[in-house]
């Protein structure tokens, strides 16, 4: 299972799935609220780079292995 990325194309941000490009929008906050659905339907981790491509924020949207207390 892949991951879904955010990521900064020109002046626009790109949705990403498996190696391909799946959207591309205006704002990243669009781009990122797309992104977040199809890591809830494929169960996987979302992640956002930020303008500089470097990874922002990670969020797991599918089922953790270990359990953490805290």
């Amino acid at each position: 299972m892949a991951d879904v990325h955010v990521v900064p194309d020109g002046d626009r941000w790109k949705v990403e799935h498996d190696g391909a490009a799946i959207d591309t929008f205006e704002t990243q906050a669009a781009a990122t609220a797309a992104a977040r659905s199809v890591a809830d339907d494929e169960a996987c981790e979302l992640v956002i780079h930020g303008q500089d491509g470097r990874i922002r924020e990670k969020d797991s949207h599918g089922n953790d292995p270990r359990n953490i207390p805290g």
